[in-house]
């Protein structure tokens, strides 16, 4: 799954930079994109499929919703040992499913088979599910459409199931944030990004990319009915935390 496809995207000066999406430009670059941008992104996609491993139950459905190209759907894949289990892979990007599928069709089949579906998450509907994934989703969503979205997992979810959420986060303290984001900046910068591509990138993701506190995360996944959720991983302002039911 990996791309020797170097991210350009924004190596040159914009006039004008557009809003970011997920379209076929993004698609092309995107295992590179990711790799240099989030930090310990391999390792959160390595525990996601650990976590699935142990949360999926006999009969049930394992959602990965805003799946890009797979890559948390191969992991529970392979983690994956419970009988009769299935995968629903969900993503409103028609170019990341397309070469989500070549993948596909180009990997070797395990006990979970994956069904690819292109849709955007708040319109299907979550039934029988042991583990459901937002592997950075919830952040592209507009803060008013959060809370129903994770109301309906919840109500889809069986009983001892789990929702994985990977979340960029924002923080109360002014220091704190400031700090974050710098940490952030030098780790891009360390992956060889240049400050114009990380100040345009930044400008593509303005009003695009809402990060909110793991504090609002928390305290929003409890009043919806979740037992607890805890962080189980950050590195600076990226972080992954569970949720269980």
């Amino acid at each position: 799954m990996t791309s020797q496809t170097k991210d350009s995207l924004y190596s040159q000066p914009l006039g004008h930079i557009d809003s970011f999406v997920f379209d076929d430009h993004v698609v092309q670059v995107f295992p590179d994109m990711i790799e240099r941008s989030v930090p310990g992104y391999q390792t959160i996609i390595t525990a996601i499929g650990l976590l699935a491993g142990r949360f999926a139950q006999n009969n049930s459905v394992c959602y990965d919703l805003g799946c890009s190209l797979g890559a948390a759907s191969f992991a529970m894949r392979k983690n994956i040992t419970a009988e009769n289990c299935h995968i629903i892979a969900v993503d409103n990007s028609a170019p990341m499913l397309g070469r989500f599928e070549k993948f596909l069709k180009t990997s070797q089949n395990t006990s979970a088979d994956i069904t690819l579906l292109c849709a955007n998450i708040q319109d299907i509907a979550i039934e029988n599910a042991s583990v459901v994934v937002l592997n950075f989703t919830l952040q592209f969503l507009p803060l008013a459409d959060r809370a129903q979205l994770l109301e309906k997992i919840y109500h889809g979810l069986l009983p001892n199931g789990a929702l994985i959420i990977s979340e960029k986060l924002a923080f109360d303290d002014a220091r704190q944030q400031a700090m974050q984001i710098d940490l952030h900046h030098a780790f891009k910068k360390a992956q060889g990004y240049s400050e114009m591509e990380i100040s345009q990138k930044r400008t593509a993701l303005e009003n695009v990319l809402i990060p909110e506190t793991f504090a609002q995360h928390q305290q929003r996944l409890t009043s919806i009915g979740f037992s607890s959720c805890e962080l189980w991983f950050q590195y600076f302002n990226f972080a992954s935390f569970i949720a269980l039911k």
